[in-house]
């Protein structure tokens, strides 16, 4: 087990997620003193997941020139300057670029950190290793709603995000002790720019790339479906109180970080890579289908089960993916992995809004969600076929 590449970029990621989760949680506050729509937070998320898709598919030329942790160390330096832009600007422009700085960074870790893990994992604990990396996203996201809410009513929303900048820049430097070690591979005279860019896209010309990718965009897209409406749906349709949709939530949450590994350890042992993402998508179109079914009077503990359930499938099958990405890629798993990031942020940019246009459109949510379960469905089977070139 590759112990301190792990827990590098494990905290890579946690630190860059909160930073993305941060005004997110802290947008009330930032809605009442800038005098904007609240709901402008979620163009914030948009923005950055917009521009991620470009800085992922730049990444695999930067992590190859400049080394894995220089490109982990631009990461966490968006992440700050998000932060620094965010805090001490003025506006809905400020709040804009801020969210430009971090899709900058924020396309890049997954790229760098499997480039960095990938030589130093053994087989038979790839894809846990790849898995455990993964929570950083899912414990980025708790840390941001544990830690900020009472730093604002101490200090100021303002504040709390500059609070947050010495974690970020400590890991700055503490990276900086191993570069040499873990970035002997730099290739200097690598070209970053250019029709480089474009090198990831060409792994499409496999099909095994192709049926993992059109799951993967599936996947994401839904997962956050899944988030974004599920405390609306709870309160409007269900009738539950904001407390209980809140708890199933952060359910949902939980047990898709405790199933992260657990799903990595089944597909180092018992399963390939894509049977465990089948399992996923079947799983979770389960989840989506029961989900679409939810009425007035449901009971609270079906509902939880059933987020139990998306939480297990919809959120914890992003590790693997990334560890299949990278295996299929081989030499060229950097450019892999870029690839599934842009794969995974695009679907995360494109699916939710198609989904509230369809709710309006279908009066209701049961339409959409069994949309989304057929969806889900079709990715699974399609990863379960026999895999060829």
């Amino acid at each position: 087990m590759p112990i301190w590449p792990l827990a590098a970029t494990l905290a890579v990621q946690t630190l860059a997620t909160m930073a993305l989760y941060s005004l997110p949680t802290v947008a009330p506050e930032v809605a009442r003193d800038l005098h904007v729509n609240g709901t402008l937070v979620g163009s914030f998320v948009a923005t950055a997941y917009g521009v991620g898709v470009l800085s992922a598919l730049v990444a695999p030329g930067m992590v190859r020139r400049y080394g894995g942790v220089r490109a982990t160390q631009g990461v966490l330096l968006a992440a700050a300057g998000m932060l620094a832009l965010a805090a001490f600007g003025s506006g809905v422009t400020g709040l804009a670029l801020a969210a430009v700085v971090l899709g900058i960074g924020y396309g890049a870790a997954a790229p760098a950190s499997t480039h960095l893990l990938v030589p130093q994992t053994p087989k038979p604990v790839f894809n846990l290793v790849m898995s455990l990396r993964q929570i950083g996203v899912p414990l980025g996201g708790v840390l941001a709603a544990l830690i900020l809410p009472p730093l604002v009513l101490a200090i100021g929303w303002r504040a709390a995000l500059l609070a947050e900048l010495g974690p970020v820049l400590l890991l700055i430097v503490l990276m900086e002790f191993p570069r040499k070690r873990w970035d002997s591979d730099r290739e200097p005279t690598r070209r970053v720019f250019g029709r480089t860019l474009l090198q990831p896209f060409a792994l499409l010309r496999d099909s095994r790339f192709r049926r993992l990718s059109a799951a993967a965009f599936i996947y994401a897209g839904l997962a956050l479906c899944l988030v974004a409406f599920m405390t609306v749906q709870l309160t409007t349709v269900v009738g539950l109180n904001l407390v209980e949709a809140g708890q199933i939530l952060a359910a949902y949450q939980i047990s898709g970080s405790i199933s992260r590994p657990i799903w990595g350890w089944i597909a180092d042992r018992f399963l390939t890579p894509a049977q465990t993402l089948a399992v996923h998508g079947i799983g979770m179109a389960v989840a989506t289908f029961v989900t679409g079914l939810y009425g007035p009077g449901w009971p609270v503990w079906a509902v939880m089960a059933n987020a139990l359930l998306a939480g297990c499938t919809a959120g914890g099958y992003t590790g693997i993916a990334y560890a299949e990405y990278a295996a299929l890629g081989g030499v060229r798993r950097t450019e892999a992995t870029g690839l599934g990031t842009a794969i995974m942020f695009a679907g995360g940019m494109a699916v939710p809004p198609i989904f509230g246009v369809a709710v309006t459109a279908l009066g209701g949510y049961r339409g959409s969600y069994m949309i989304g379960a057929m969806c889900a469905l079709a990715s699974g089977l399609l990863l379960a076929l026999p895999r060829r070139r």
